[in-house]
């Protein structure tokens, strides 16, 4: 009986240690386990702009693999969460069109200097990104379309006289500019439009240019007066001849005693007007009194006279019957 107790205390002694030992282990794996997920999220922390990456609207990206090849030329990565290697990186570009200003002087043909303030309208060929970045990088602008607008520029203001810049020069300008945006173009790179939005020349050329222009538009000024008075001096000859003309006619078909006629019936409107007057007698051979004007419309006339002779053939016939 008592050996039964003595084995029956030994094995509870030994479960009871190997309990204890077990919950030691336990205690130390929980605590390395903690261990584990607090290094875990520290490096997580540590490295969660180099795995994570946001690409807003109106971008893009294209992934540099540091392990696989460098940059990843057969994907561009779109907007949107993305994640990658730590080790990795992702370089981001605005695909919108973007403007870009720039100032730049060049040389005219005879050695003048002439300041030009541009505006460029670009944007990156989306589908050519990976390839933009591995061959240019993102300085592009800098280091691809302002060299090669500039370049253009230079080429054809060096022929250009200063003048022809101030005036006619600027349709060769736009056409030295679109030869520029096709040569940007081979280089992954939509150009919208270069726009001019100022050429500034010196003073003293700029001065002489404007009195140039302001005496030659005076000279057409006076050419234009010239040629007008010219259509005005022709006109008057044809006016001078058709009243020629009138009058002619009227001569032909007004008698004296048509005339004589007309004054009377005026002289007699005149005495029925209640408006004092003044009246000249005796003038004419005929004796007849001047009073103001008598209405001479040729064809009131003409058919006044020939009432009158009318009128007057019928009281001959008249008398010569009596």
């Amino acid at each position: 009986m008592s050996l039964n107790n003595t084995d029956e205390r030994v094995s509870l002694k030994k479960i009871k240690g190997m309990a204890e030992w077990i919950q030691l282990h336990l205690k130390k794996g929980m605590m390395h386990s903690m261990l584990f997920i607090v290094i875990i999220f520290v490096l997580l922390l540590a490295l969660f702009k180099s795995i994570f990456y946001t690409i807003l609207p109106g971008e893009a990206g294209v992934r540099w693999r540091r392990f696989y090849g460098g940059t990843q030329v057969d994907r561009v990565y779109s907007e949107g969460w993305n994640v990658i290697a730590p080790y990795d990186k992702m370089y981001i570009y605005n695909i919108r069109i973007q403007e870009l200003s720039h100032e730049m002087d060049v040389l005219t043909k005879n050695g003048l200097k002439v300041h030009l303030n541009l505006s460029i309208r670009y944007a990156p060929k989306v589908n050519l990104l990976a390839l933009l970045h591995q061959k240019v990088g993102p300085d592009y602008p800098n280091a691809v379309i302002i060299p090669e607008v500039e370049a253009v520029l230079r080429e054809i203001i060096g022929t250009m006289d200063v003048e022809d810049i101030y005036t006619t020069g600027r349709v060769l300008i736009v056409e030295a500019i679109n030869k520029a945006i096709e040569q940007v173009a081979q280089r992954y790179i939509d150009v919208d439009d270069v726009l001019i939005k100022s050429i500034e020349l010196p003073e003293s050329v700029a001065k002489a240019i404007r009195y140039k222009m302001e005496q030659k538009q005076l000279m057409e000024a006076h050419d234009f007066i010239v040629e007008k008075e010219k259509k005005e001096a022709e006109r008057k000859r044809i006016e001078a001849v058709g009243v020629k003309d009138y009058n002619k006619i009227v001569e032909g078909s007004i008698s004296d005693k048509i005339i004589d006629w007309k004054s009377i019936q005026a002289t007699l409107e005149l005495s029925k007007s209640n408006n004092a007057k003044v009246i000249v007698v005796g003038a004419g051979k005929r004796g007849l009194p001047i009073i103001g004007e008598i209405p001479m419309d040729a064809s009131t006339v003409i058919k006044e006279s020939q009432d009158e002779e009318k009128r007057m053939g019928t009281v001959e016939k008249k008398d010569s019957v009596q």
